[in-house]
């Protein structure tokens, strides 16, 4: 595909200047700003949907046990005896 690009002076300057930087072309400068633009958001993309999928997920009875779990572990694993989620401030603090 050709596409033909009104530019800006300045947005024409920096990128002569980022083609002189790699010894490129400015046609393959532009190429790759556009190529690693469509893969983040690409990437951004698949992570919000990973998120979501988490979000959706119906298995409460499996993310309390999990939750219950890791707050166990992290009290065990303490120097001190002090508790970081002790039971009486269940519900109040965490």
């Amino acid at each position: 595909m050709t596409l033909t690009l009104n530019l800006s002076p300045e947005l024409e300057q920096y990128l002569v200047q980022e083609a002189n930087r790699h010894g490129l072309s400015v046609e393959a400068v532009v190429l790759q700003l556009l190529t690693n633009s469509a893969l983040l958001k690409q990437k951004q993309v698949e992570a919000v949907n990973l998120l979501q999928s988490w979000i959706d997920d119906e298995d409460g009875l499996e993310q309390q046990e999990t939750g219950e779990y890791l707050i166990h572990a992290l009290d065990e694993n303490r120097l001190s005896d002090r508790k970081l989620f002790p039971l009486e401030m269940k519900g109040i603090t965490w």
